[in-house]
């Protein structure tokens, strides 16, 4: 009595001629065969190299390249300045000031858990955060002090910085950046004044959107503002209230710059800072040797 065959013309069991299994399911081993030696060795594999670009031996050069050309292995420099990493010269200011950083964003995304930017809840929301939610008012409260020792720790790293002279050439550019990142700093503090709507905040915001009023350029009571056909309905205040008075829209528009639009903003200008630190030769710390014109004076003394 005949078997029966399958409708490719194999047997039951699906094995060709040569004793073979086909069909999809070899196929599938058959590739995973071939994979499993690049999982084994993860180096020779597309995504490793398409990340590094560079293998790590141990030519000093080879390696270099790979940690300059990498942006994760960027943050490890091969070589590193042994007197500019010393606490007594850098005070560590921008390494606490990026660490305040990220806890301000830890703790901020817990606390959009519990927040509206509505008139309506915003300030109850505030109040069943700090008498009802578990933690809740030591969570604030750990948003409110970051951002205060951020600002103070970012005016101290720019302190250090001037009096350090590590704003001369080639530091130029991150100098720069770094100015650009103590106004954003700035600036996420204000916005989150007006979050908890309450009387500081709207006051605060009051004020600070009546000082935008003189802004050069770009407010009706600045200098050059009238002649650019600015007023009270377009110009600079308008912008930021969404409105001639702090309303709902001042609120939403807070909430967003707070939460998004400055957030994204510094974190890209800290990449650009870290990267530029890496790049313009690491930390500047104190010259190993005398300029000619020091040693010219130290003679003469």
């Amino acid at each position: 009595m005949e078997e029966p065959k399958n409708t490719n013309g194999n047997d039951p069991a699906g094995a060709n001629g040569n004793g073979k299994k086909d069909g999809p399911l070899q196929e599938l081993k058959e590739k995973s065969r071939e994979a499993i030696p690049m999982l084994l060795k993860p180096r020779e594999g597309r995504v490793w190299k398409s990340i590094f670009r560079h293998p790590l031996d141990e030519k000093p050069r080879n390696r270099s390249l790979a940690v300059l050309q990498n942006v994760f292995l960027h943050l490890h420099p091969a070589r590193i300045n042994r007197d500019a990493v010393r606490f007594s010269f850098t005070w560590g200011m921008g390494g606490i000031t990026f660490y305040l950083f990220i806890i301000l964003t830890l703790t901020g995304i817990f606390l959009m858990f519990y927040y509206h930017p509505s008139k309506v809840v915003a300030f109850r929301d505030i109040q069943y955060l700090e008498h009802n939610v578990p933690f809740g008012k030591i969570l604030r409260n750990m948003h409110r002090w970051a951002a205060h020792a951020m600002i103070i720790t970012a005016w101290l790293h720019m302190m250090r910085v001037f009096f350090t002279g590590s704003y001369k050439k080639p530091r130029e550019f991150n100098w720069s950046v770094g100015v650009i990142l103590l106004v954003l700093t700035l600036l996420m503090s204000f916005t989150g004044y007006l979050l908890p709507d309450d009387q500081l905040g709207f006051w605060a915001v009051t004020v600070g959107t009546n000082m935008a009023r003189a802004t050069p350029l770009l407010g009706h009571e600045g200098p050059g503002g009238p002649e650019l056909g600015m007023t009270a309905f377009n110009d600079v205040r308008f912008a930021l209230l969404g409105g001639s008075i702090v309303d709902a829209n001042a609120l939403l528009r807070a909430y967003i710059w707070h939460c998004i639009a400055i957030p994204v903003l510094a974190s890209i200008f800290m990449i650009v800072h870290f990267w530029r630190v890496r790049k313009d030769g690491g930390i500047s710390g104190p010259a190993p040797m005398l300029l000619e014109s020091e040693s010219d004076q130290v003679i003469r003394g």
